[in-house]
């Protein structure tokens, strides 16, 4: 017992010194990293509001730590936390970016009376194309998802309400339809009729705000019932 306390008594700078030495080999690096994961996790998920990118987030801190001159650390802990800090705010900027650059690009424009005959045509084949890769690389689900949310910024919780998802399951279509269009992920064939409606209830959206039409040939190829408008009674 008494060698217990004397070993609980030492000086701070003590232990910072032994914490340290524990990481310099790498059984010493897992056993702390697995003994901070949880609280790391947590402090990702805090910044991504994901589960799945937070534990893609773990990934690199593990990678960052091993490549990171261990001798040198003072606080294996706080660099852990910073780390992991650092990994999300890189990962959700990332996302932001693909956004700003990806997620709008192929909606049509608002009519251009000054537009030439084939700059019209030239929008609308990049429109036709696009919404062909979606119904290529992502289930029904996840095309309806992906389209309100990073086509219309319709919030999760109405996105939700429509599909009759939870809010949480909404947000992991957008990041599992977000990885699936990013990577070489098996296409699927496309039926050219549901693409030209699809296209058209696009062009009725972004020029003349006729949301519903898009909701509904959204909602349809999912095999969900359309939901009545709010505010309004469902038999009316």
């Amino acid at each position: 017992m008494d060698t217990y306390l004397r070993e609980r008594r030492r000086s701070p700078v003590q232990d910072s010194r032994a914490v340290t030495s524990a990481i310099d080999d790498l059984e010493g690096a897992v056993s702390l990293f697995l003994r901070a994961r949880p609280s790391l996790i947590g402090i990702a998920y805090r910044i991504l509001g994901n589960a799945s990118e937070a534990e893609d987030v773990m990934q690199e801190v593990w990678l960052r730590l091993q490549r990171t001159d261990r001798t040198a650390v003072h606080s294996p802990p706080a660099l852990l936390r910073t780390i992991t800090v650092r990994v999300a705010i890189n990962v959700l900027q990332s996302a932001r970016r693909r956004r700003e650059c990806c997620a709008t690009p192929w909606l049509p424009d608002p009519p251009d009376p000054d537009a030439t005959p084939d700059a019209v045509a030239e929008r609308q084949d990049a429109v036709e194309r696009a919404v062909a890769l979606l119904l290529e690389k992502l289930t029904p689900q996840q095309r309806a998802v992906y389209v309100l949310r990073q086509g219309f910024g319709y919030p999760y919780d109405r996105i939700a309400g429509l599909l009759d998802l939870s809010v949480a399951n909404a947000r992991q279509q957008v990041t599992r339809a977000q990885r699936r269009l990013d990577a070489p992920w098996r296409r699927q064939p496309v039926d050219v009729v549901v693409q030209r409606r699809l296209v058209q209830a696009l062009r009725a959206a972004a020029q003349v705000g006729d949301l519903a039409r898009l909701e509904q040939v959204l909602l349809s190829d999912t095999g969900e019932p359309m939901s009545a408008p709010r505010g309004r009674p469902a038999n009316g």
